[in-house]
């Protein structure tokens, strides 16, 4: 078991994120601390950063090594960007931190950060390519991926802080500002020509990103809180930028959504934001939460588990991740999901189910049993609260609330469970239609392996007119509970698909 702390000096803030890596090869973060330090606004006039600066980030490394004691880190993984990297007087920073908290501050450059920040995001987004940007306080990383490959990168020195710093944005945002600003960045980006009319999907990293989401979020009454994979298309960016832009400082801080740290360099980043489409031709944004930290992990992870540094199936690689950190049997885990996956694959199509939700069965189906770490009793619901927030990778917000549902109807079809859920109005009637059928087949591999023993070896699912029939091959002699809890079934299976279910063992 390993504990591991990284620690981000950005530009605007610096965060701490410590996460656990299990023997078994589990991982998930313990602790996060942020502290804002506006370095790209702490610099004299020829661009050193300035006692102030020195003072803050010295003071917030010492509380970090303090909270790394704390937490008895194994290992501190520690870096730099923008802010630090572009002063002259950065390294000087860097040795000041080294002798005060015995913590070496890497600097990255500016291309190292861009593939971390890659490295983040297509271990956690199902996309296969697009361009991500990782705009920070002081710069804005852009990578451009094709078939989950990094094609091309630059790191470009101008971030949300050190723009409002220099267009002086703290008010609203004339239109000749604006101008100004695009000048600006096209002198630095139009360049680049791998970047231009792309119409790939545009991927959000770093705050302004995912302020821009939570604004939207709240405005259209969305009912989940999470950011990662939060969809925004281009016009509702637009048409966002354009409101705040007319609003003073004091008016930004009351928007929902916009924290008052933020809300004044949210224009600043917003141009960029702004800038970027345009030059793309991207009609959406994916946001990312997650993006240089997690890069940095996925980096260590890799090497000291041998895994491969880009997932294959980030869903598949998330799922187990979760399975191992709370499931009490994997191996009955295993068995009744390949249980449930034979009957989905031959039943779906006679019973309704779209094809489509396959990936969304295998995840329920192995997850369907951790909410026993909390209770037994009512673990079925307790399985679906831990599905619905864990990090499940590759999943829509829709997507990951019919898997919980499932998870949670696996005993017994309720469906008072969610009927005043906040997140009910993500699925439509026919989604709710098919998590109801799909916890059917889920129940019943449940059924099938009851006593976690691998009694009954397989199953043969088929139609036969108006039955289901189900043919069970056994391993150890009669599998009595197995069957007794298929036959209290049965009324479930009539009531859901309008036939009978007929066991038969072979």
């Amino acid at each position: 078991m390993q504990r591991i702390a990284i620690i981000d000096i950005g530009s605007n803030s610096a965060r701490l994120v410590i996460s656990q890596i299990y023997s078994n090869g589990a991982y998930n973060m313990v602790f996060n601390q942020k502290e804002t330090l506006r370095l790209s606004q702490r610099l004299t006039k020829e661009g050193w950063l300035d006692d102030k600066a020195f003072e803050l980030t010295l003071s917030t490394m010492q509380a970090f090594a303090f909270m790394c004691r704390q937490s008895k880190a194994d290992k501190i993984i520690a870096v730099a960007t923008a802010a630090i990297r572009n002063a002259p007087n950065g390294p000087e920073l860097v040795k000041q931190v080294a002798e005060r908290t015995g913590i070496h501050l890497h600097i990255l450059p500016g291309t190292a950060e861009a593939y971390l920040s890659f490295l983040g995001i297509i271990n956690t987004l199902n996309v296969k390519e697009g361009i991500l940007f990782d705009l920070g306080g002081g710069s804005t990383e852009l990578v451009l991926f094709r078939d989950r490959q990094l094609i091309d990168s630059v790191s470009i020195p101008i971030g949300a802080v050190n723009t409002t710093a220099m267009f002086n944005i703290r008010g609203t945002m004339s239109n000749s500002v604006l101008s100004d600003v695009n000048y600006l960045l096209a002198s630095k980006i139009n360049r680049y020509s791998w970047l231009k009319n792309t119409k790939l999907p545009l991927i959000g990293v770093g705050g302004t990103a995912r302020t821009v989401a939570r604004i939207i979020q709240k405005e259209h009454h969305y009912p989940a809180s999470k950011i990662h994979n939060f969809v925004v298309t281009a016009p509702t960016v637009r048409s966002l930028f354009k409101r705040l832009r007319g609003l003073s400082l004091e008016d930004r801080k009351k928007v929902p959504g916009l924290s008052a740290e933020r809300s004044d360099i949210i224009l600043g980043g917003m141009a960029i934001i702004s800038f970027l489409l345009d030059l793309t031709g991207g009609k959406k944004i994916i946001t990312s939460g997650c993006g240089l930290r997690e890069g940095l992990f996925y980096d260590y992870y890799a090497r000291q588990r041998f895994v491969p540094l880009i997932a294959d199936d980030i869903l598949e690689t998330s799922t187990w991740n979760v399975l191992r950190l709370y499931s009490n049997n994997i191996e009955h885990c295993v068995h009744v999901a390949d249980l449930a996956m034979t009957m989905f694959d031959n039943w779906c199509s006679p019973l309704g189910i779209n094809r489509r939700y396959r990936r969304l069965m295998r995840v329920t189906s192995l997850l369907h049993d951790i909410g026993i770490t909390i209770n037994y009793y009512s673990h079925a619901r307790h399985s679906a609260y831990m599905i619905l927030n864990a990090k499940l990778f590759g999943l829509t917000h829709a997507e990951q609330m019919m898997c919980a549902v499932v998870a949670a109807w696996h005993n017994g079809q309720s469906k008072s469970y969610f009927r005043n859920h906040a997140y009910r109005s993500l699925l439509t009637d026919k989604e709710w239609d098919q998590v109801g059928r799909m916890a059917v087949l889920v129940g019943l591999a449940e059924c099938l392996d009851y006593t976690e023993g691998a009694k009954i070896a397989g199953v043969s699912p088929s139609i036969d007119g108006k039955k289901a029939v189900l043919e069970i091959t056994s391993t150890d002699g009669p599998a009595v509970i197995e069957l007794h809890q298929l036959e209290e079934k049965k009324p479930w299976f009539r009531k859901t698909f309008g036939m009978d279910l007929d066991i038969r063992i072979v």
